[in-house]
């Protein structure tokens, strides 16, 4: 039957993006190189009329699709091996602002006005140009803001404190399971953890949607179960 084709296809077209995906890496997923968003579009066309049937031949096109993905990842690890290949397939950062000073043919390279540049300011938090040093426009099409020395937030080292280095949270229990392998990273045991469990009231592991390990209280966070849907809307 025709639905089976299509059913299948489609199938057989989203694995295809799956696998092909995890072998491009995350990069397909984050911030896209032009090159990198040019090929995820003609992969992805490929894929689109596999599901639409629009051949009888699957090979053809999956070996097309392989093909494609592998040529990218060729293109991106020589880009990590040269500099030149680098600037020409992932291009260079633009100075768009340094020191009261906007370089006009920059702005207009990146196909950017005044007023695009000060609302992308704005997103960022600076209202005021002269708050701010450098303006830098990435490969990425991403913008970069270097404060001024005297707009920029005091840290502790301004003040002469020396703070404890906090560490990521590892995740012990998530859903009511016991992460042991991150529960082993923390030095900790089920025996200790079902301890604090205790003393913080919980009865049930199984309650527990989340508990994350504090290095710098040597505690767990526990965060519980809510069974009932939250209805209040603070926001209107």
């Amino acid at each position: 039957m025709e639905i089976g084709k299509v059913l299948v296809s489609s199938l057989v077209s989203l694995s295809a993006l799956f696998i092909l995906t995890k072998v491009m890496g995350n990069r397909e997923m984050a911030q896209l190189s032009m090159f990198d968003y040019i090929s995820s579009i003609a992969i992805g066309s490929i894929a689109g009329e596999i599901a639409a049937m629009s051949t009888d031949n699957l090979i053809e096109p999956l070996l097309s699709m392989i093909f494609l993905s592998f040529f990218t990842l060729s293109i991106n690890y020589l880009t990590c091996k040269s500099i030149i290949l680098r600037r020409f397939f992932q291009g260079q950062a633009l100075l768009l602002y340094q020191k009261g000073q906007l370089y006009e043919k920059n702005l207009l390279y990146a196909k950017l006005d005044v007023g695009e540049l000060l609302s992308e300011c704005r997103v960022m938090g600076y209202y005021d140009l002269e708050e701010i040093h450098t303006i830098i426009l990435e490969s990425n099409g991403k913008i970069s803001i270097l404060p001024m020395v005297t707009a920029r937030p005091t840290t502790p080292e301004d003040l002469d404190i020396k703070p404890i280095q906090n560490v990521p949270m590892a995740n012990i229990i998530i859903d009511g399971k016991v992460m042991k392998g991150n529960l082993q990273s923390t030095g900790k045991n089920e025996a200790w953890v079902n301890k604090r469990i205790s003393q913080k009231g919980v009865t049930d592991i199984n309650e527990i949607i989340l508990a994350t390990f504090d290095n710098s209280k040597d505690d767990i966070n526990i965060y519980l179960k809510y069974h009932k849907k939250y209805k209040e809307d603070i926001f209107e």
